[in-house]
């Protein structure tokens, strides 16, 4: 009986959520309920926002709607699940929901920063070429770029997909974590594991390491070009150059350190997991709007016309 158990296929993963109190998870529960609200509040405001108001119909903010769009979906993945948990004490996923979920978490994640990659590349040439920067990020090469991010990063999950779904999962199904992660799932395959660890750790944690170094050599010397060489309209560049720095510093920091390491167990990884999934979504576009003058005047103008509309029904 011993030996059969042990070479019974997984159906499901229980999840270790992030609390075992009852008390806790309530508390929990209305917390990450509000800033779930709150991020697709503060996106869902930037989307509208951007598709309404003709003064932002530019390939800087065309670019920020679309990563709004993402934050959104990246939240999406993992939070309505972990919120149905935090009710429950019995918390499970289908082995197809946790590959289904790796797949979406890595599809969108990867996506999001390919878009901060070519968000700095749209502000280098924003900078460096601004007298032919409407002609170079012209409609087509900005649509053409958001395909490219989407297309490139659905091959990369793809393949890590691929990968993983090539092991056996026999044995334990204990997930330390309140969703699937490549990092938890891999450690539970009832083979050697070290090989497709370092291709993991290469897939993800290299390339991301990768990014974050260019993308702040890129910022550091778009910076030094505004310092140097813009008069007009330096602190407008700088503000929009700094709300787009502190994203990407937030995006990438735990990115970093989840997936730049082997696989093992860190006392930290639950909060660094919280904080990326569930909080960063949320401080994305309120850094963007608090930062951003122009997008403030927007959606000043936004509530302007849906006051006036809403007079005008009630006269």
């Amino acid at each position: 009986m011993e030996q059969e158990n042990l070479t019974t296929p997984v159906t499901e993963f229980i999840l270790g959520g992030i609390s075992q109190s009852t008390e806790l998870q309530h508390f929990l529960f209305l917390d990450f309920l509000l800033v779930y609200g709150t991020t697709w509040l503060g996106n869902l405001t930037i989307i509208i926002t951007v598709i309404s108001d003709p003064h932002l119909h530019t390939p800087m903010y065309f670019l920020l709607a679309n990563l709004a769009f993402l934050d959104l979906s990246e939240s999406s993945v993992t939070v309505p699940k972990m919120l149905k948990d935090l009710l429950y004490q019995c918390k499970t996923i289908s082995f197809n929901g946790c590959l289904t979920q790796m797949f979406f978490f890595h599809f969108i994640g990867g996506t999001v920063v390919f878009f901060l990659v070519v968000m700095a590349a749209d502000r280098y040439v924003a900078i460096y070429k601004p007298l032919h920067y409407l002609s170079i990020m012209n409609r087509s090469m900005c649509m053409g770029l958001v395909a490219g991010a989407w297309l490139g990063d659905f091959v990369h999950s793809i393949v890590q997909l691929a990968l993983i779904i090539q092991l056996s999962f026999c044995g334990p199904n204990t997930l330390e974590s309140f969703y699937c992660d490549v990092s938890q799932v891999i450690k539970l395959a009832c083979t050697d594991t070290y090989v497709m660890e370092l291709l993991m750790v290469s897939n993800n944690g290299l390339v991301t390491t990768g990014a974050f170094i260019a993308l702040l050599i890129s910022y550091t010397i778009i910076l030094v070009k505004i310092r140097t060489h813009v008069m007009e309209g330096k602190h407008k560049a700088l503000s929009t150059c700094a709300a787009q720095i502190t994203v990407v510093s937030l995006h990438f920091g735990p990115c970093v350190f989840i997936y730049d390491r082997p696989f093992q167990k860190l006392t930290v990884d639950k909060a660094v997991s919280v904080l990326y999934t569930v909080v960063i979504p949320m401080l994305n576009p309120m850094i963007y709007i608090l930062r951003n003058a122009e997008m403030k005047s927007a959606i000043k103008r936004l509530m302007g016309r849906f006051l006036c509309s809403r007079r005008k029904a009630n006269f």
